[in-house]
Order: structure tokens, then sequence, then C-alpha cells
């Protein structure tokens, strides 16, 4: 099981429509929590902007979300005017299966945005889609996720490492 990302950015925003078409992305999964929103609901700066021009560019979105918080995912989806998905059990396999159904694109096609090793970029790479891990757009955690994160920390560095000693 591949637990590294095909791509790790800053933030959401970073990602540029040279690079999705270079890799023929033609739809995103994107996660909510920490990824497109803060623990305190407040919407990434510059995200409506990027996703205007990732639909000018024919890229389809979806919003994929392990909340079960209504409000709050479709707050941003409404917020995006995408469909979503909550309550996806990330990295389980059906919840990527359900969205890249609805996005009607083959799973090559299809990235996967967020902010977790162990729930985004698993469960995008056993789905077969290419994985974008993000960090993090603020500290403040969820609890469940706050436990995890120095073990992602340790994974990240690791492939950052791994990364570096490519480019030589």
């Amino acid at each position: 099981m591949e637990i590294y990302p095909k791509l790790y950015c800053k933030k959401v925003t970073d990602i540029k429509i040279d690079f999705l078409n270079q890799n023929n992305i033609k739809a995103l999964i994107l996660d909510v929590d920490n990824t497109l929103l803060d623990f305190n609901l407040n919407i990434l700066e510059g995200l409506k902007e990027w996703h205007n021009n990732i639909k000018a560019n024919n890229i389809k979105c979806i919003i994929l979300s392990n909340s079960n918080k209504l409000p709050k995912v479709k707050m941003v989806a409404d917020f995006l005017e995408i469909p979503f998905i909550k309550f996806a059990t990330k990295p389980l396999k059906r919840g990527f299966k359900k969205a890249q159904k609805e996005l009607n694109i083959p799973t090559e096609n299809i990235a996967v945005v967020g902010d977790q090793i162990f729930t985004d970029v698993i469960g995008a790479n056993r789905s077969k889609m290419f994985s974008i891990l993000v960090e993090p757009i603020a500290e403040k955690d969820l609890l469940l996720t706050k436990i995890k994160r120095p073990l992602e920390n340790l994974v990240i560095k690791k492939y950052l490492k791994r990364i570096d000693k490519e480019r030589v």
C-alpha cells in the first residue's frame, strides 16, 4: 500500500491548471476539514477565484468529506457550487467510488486533494487516483486528527527526503 502522495503542496490554491493538464487530470475530489475550511469554519482565502479558474478549464470538482456534519460540508459545497458526499469513511474505497461515479470520469483522470495521509492519500492511492497532499490550513484539528498528526508528520518528513534524493 502506497502511503506517499504523488504531489505535495502548501495549499489547494497552489495546484495549477498546467500541472493538472500535464497529468491528464479532468476532475478533483476535495476534502473539507483543514483543506478548504479551518476548524473555526473560515474558508481558505482565494478558494473561490481558484475554483472559478478550475471550472473555466473544464475540470470538475466534488467534495468528499469524512464529516457527518451536513451544514458544514454543505456550506463549502454551496460556496463553490459543487456536489458533495459526507461521511465518506475515507480511506475506504466506497466514498471514492461514489465520487467517481458522480463525476463520471475514469479513476486515472481524477486527483484527490486533502490534508491527511491516512485518509485522503491512502484512499486515493488505493482507488487508483492521483493523490495530492496539502498542508493543513490551520494548526487546530479535530481530536482524532490531532492524535494522528505526529505520525503523519514523520511520514511527510521521510517523503520529502525521498523527493530531495530523486532531484539530485
